[in-house]
């Protein structure tokens, strides 16, 4: 694990860490932007450009306090830099809150690097065939280690000033000493894990780290008294944090029109002269690399708003009049032997497969790339050319949907396809849903709609009860209709359709991982119909532990995805149905009792149909024109003998049974006027009698009575076709010289089925 890593759930695939990235180190995943450890050279470029705060620096504050807690003295070691970032308070106190802290003691960093002073000059004045790099900034050194190694012999073989005086205080005070490195670099969190130096320095901290640790400890620097500075004063070494300052350290003069001697910092720079260093095309003695602008001073672990130009002269000055004391312990003092400077270096370089011209092709075109032209190279992915992306693609590093001008145009597609597919969704939800209004002028009628018309404008919740098929999603829609939400989604769930985990995932949502099959993270049906409504149908028939969930959100509009721990604000208005007794369920048990006055606050009733037959004429008209348009038929009108019987029948299904019963006899009618014969035989039965017991005028007649007796005959003939045959219908339409189809026909109106006959043996005589 390096020193930088990914929170996934901040990551919004910006690709702005791929953009920024010197040496594309990022992996695109499926939802978030990973750090490839073996690619990173530490410089906290993604750290820095990430807005969502996605690439954090891993935190080392819990460990050094466990460290300072321990019984091994603790040293802390301030990087050279730390004028430029602590430039409001006096140096002394910052040693003084370093202690509180629990520090032993406190160097200063810039005494490394005069630990080097013989070392370099030793090196420069060896002659070589090749220019020398220098290898205090760790991220030159890890540039070149995992990027550049034919470069690795062109690295000075000596440690950083950081390791110098790591190894200089354990010789003096103790190998058991702790060393702690305070700097601005992200990348010395990789130094010290290098083998070769890995002995030298404990634990690296960022000035951030450092203040958060004197925020948790209450420590207000600027009250606090001056303590001296431990170890060894350095002197020109205190100029190593800027740009130029190693060479003034090293007692280098630069020859401007004979540059043996170069110095350059900040990334496209150093990239640069990495490049010519590589062809060849520059020769210079020596290169002093910095990766960040402006040197040390502009590290990513920054902790002030400071420009690099402010903040080298706040290095100068420090240099010129330091006031910093000192009470150098004898240990440092005494003359001792010169820690062990050199280092050796490794080839770290991670090779990835290289895709050939055919693959390279076969990913543009997957891209819409299919002609040179259409490689725009618009560096959206990340990547400076349409190439690169693709064989970064090749390579697992990055996605096709990446390239911003290819998604644009899949995303032109898919709303072209959504536009026409919502269009479509809108004409089927108009002709099954689109009319709110409610039929009927009886007097129970009139009353809902009164009792809609007052509620619909409130926020009230509301409870529909009535008997199944009553229209109490009807109702509902109404009540939306007229409500302030009307522009916002209704939705409508029926509770009985699902199990008691399925429904819970459907109103509330589920995280990814909460059971199995959760393979993402899914929005709830009330997270949905935020600020809108949502209905929920047979409310009687979920169980207690939804009941009480769903009492939550009435409660306090708070809903908790199964298997997250994060409460989620929602806006819903809820109207619910029912066609059970929810009284007698408080009374045993099934339903909670908080519940039903949470949902009991405003109530309408549904009236049954068979309380509302002076509307019946009016609702068959409605449900014979629907029917005209879903079956593509022209029908006119009804007989006065098929309403007759449908008001003597009692309508257990109410209006839905009377809807799908007008539909039914939309399709079996054979012109366009729907008759008795079209409906179920029992209307046939239901036929007006007078007061004395014998049957109307109008059912009197030669036609009737002959109508009435055909049909009785034509259904016993059927019947014996069915059971001659054991219930086989295409035999028995062949026995009756009968299309199949029209066989079928019969059947539905007779309400026979040839299952029914299977196994029977024939009740008359075949002829």
């Amino acid at each position: 694990m390096g020193p930088i890593q990914t929170v996934e759930e901040r990551c919004r695939k910006c690709y702005s860490c791929v953009r920024n990235c010197p040496v594309k180190a990022i992996k695109v995943k499926e939802n978030w932007a990973e750090v490839i450890h073996e690619r990173c050279i530490g410089c906290g470029k993604c750290v820095k450009v990430c807005a969502q705060q996605a690439k954090i620096v891993t935190e080392s504050t819990g460990k050094i306090l466990r460290m300072l807690d321990g019984e091994q003295p603790v040293v802390a070691v301030l990087g050279c830099s730390f004028p430029a970032f602590f430039h409001d308070i006096r140096p002394g106190q910052l040693v003084s809150g370093l202690k509180r802290l629990g520090f032993e003691e406190v160097h200063e960093g810039s005494f490394g690097v005069e630990l080097l002073v013989d070392t370099y000059r030793r090196l420069i004045d060896t002659p070589a065939d090749f220019p020398r790099i220098t290898t205090h900034c760790p991220t030159i050194v890890d540039l070149i280690e995992r990027h550049y190694p034919h470069l690795l012999k062109n690295l000075m073989p000596v440690v950083s000033p950081m390791v110098a005086i790591g190894r200089f205080i354990k010789e003096r005070k103790g190998a058991k000493t702790k060393v702690v490195y305070l700097s601005s670099c992200i990348a010395g969190k990789f130094e010290i894990e290098a083998e070769p130096v890995a002995d030298a320095v404990d634990m690296v901290l960022t000035y951030q780290e450092l203040a958060k640790l004197f925020r948790a400890g209450s420590i207000d620097l600027p009250r606090l008294p001056e303590t001296p500075f431990d170890g060894v004063p350095p002197e020109r070494g205190r100029l190593f944090a800027v740009t130029g300052g190693p060479f003034q350290a090293f007692g280098i003069e630069a020859d401007f029109f004979n540059p043996d001697f170069l110095a350059t910092e900040g990334q496209e720079n150093v990239l640069e002269i990495i490049r010519d260093l590589a062809a060849g095309r520059i020769t210079p003695r020596m290169v002093d690399l910095r990766f960040c602008t402006g040197g040390c001073v502009g590290g990513p672990g920054k902790s002030n708003r400071l420009t690099p130009f402010s903040k080298r002269n706040l290095i100068h000055k420090y240099y010129q009049n330091p006031q910093a004391p000192y009470a150098t312990a004898a240990y440092y003092q005494a003359p001792g032997p010169i820690p062990r400077l050199d280092r050796r270096f490794s080839n770290k370089y991670h090779r990835l497969d290289t895709p050939s011209g055919q693959s390279i092709r076969q990913i543009l075109q997957s891209t819409n790339k299919f002609v040179e032209q259409d490689e725009l190279n618009c560096g959206a992915c990340g990547y400076d050319t349409c190439r690169e992306h693709a064989v970064a693609v090749y390579q697992g590093l990055a996605e096709n949907d990446m390239c911003l001008p290819y998604s644009l145009k899949r995303l032109e597609e898919d709303h072209v396809k959504l536009a026409q597919k919502y269009e479509l969704a809108q004409r089927a939800l108009q002709q099954e849903y689109g009319d709110t209004a409610i039929i009927g002028r009886d007097g129970s009628t009139l009353e809902v709609l009164n009792l809609i018309t007052q509620v619909g404008p409130t926020p009230t919740t509301v409870l529909i009860r009535g008997e199944s098929g009553t229209g109490k999603e009807l109702t509902a829609r109404a009540i939306h209709q007229k409500s302030q939400r009307s522009d916002k989604p209704l939705v409508s769930v029926n509770c009985t359709t699902l199990t008691d985990s399925l429904l819970e995932s459907e109103l509330f949502g589920h995280k990814k991982g909460a059971f199995t099959g959760a393979v993402g993270d899914k929005k709830g049906l009330f997270e949905a119909a935020n600020g809108g409504t949502i209905f929920l149908d047979e409310i009687g028939d979920i169980t207690p532990k939804l009941q009480a969930e769903l009492l939550r959100v009435l409660d306090i509009g708070e809903i908790k995805p199964v298997g997250g721990t994060t409460p989620i604000k929602v806006d819903v208005r809820l109207i619910a149905a029912t066609n059970k007794n929810l009284e007698e369920g408080v009374k045993e048990g099934w339903f909670r009792e908080d519940l039903f006055y949470r949902l009991n606050v405003f109530t309408i009733t549904m009236p049954p149909l068979r309380n509302r037959m002076e509307s019946l004429r009016e609702l068959v008209h409605v449900f014979l024109d629907r029917a005209s348009k879903r079956v593509n038929k022209t029908l006119v009108g009804i007989d006065e003998r098929a309403i007759a019987s449908m008001l003597r029948y009692p309508w257990p299904g109410n209006i839905r049974e009377l809807q799908n019963i007008i539909e039914r006899a939309a399709v079996l009618t054979q012109d366009s006027i729907i008759r008795l014969e079209n409906l179920p035989v029992v209307f046939s039965q239901l036929m007006p009698e007078s007061a004395d017991g014998t049957s109307t005028p109008a059912d009197n007649g030669f036609r009737s009575q002959r109508e009435k007796h055909l049909n009785q005959v034509e259904k016993n003939l059927i019947k014996r076709y069915l059971e001659e045959t054991g219930g086989n219908v295409s035999l028995a339409a062949r026995k009756a010289g009968i299309p199949r189809r029209t066989f079928y026909r019969m059947l539905t109106r007779y309400d026979l089925q040839g299952a029914e006959f299977r196994g029977k043996k024939p009740t008359h005589p075949t002829p």
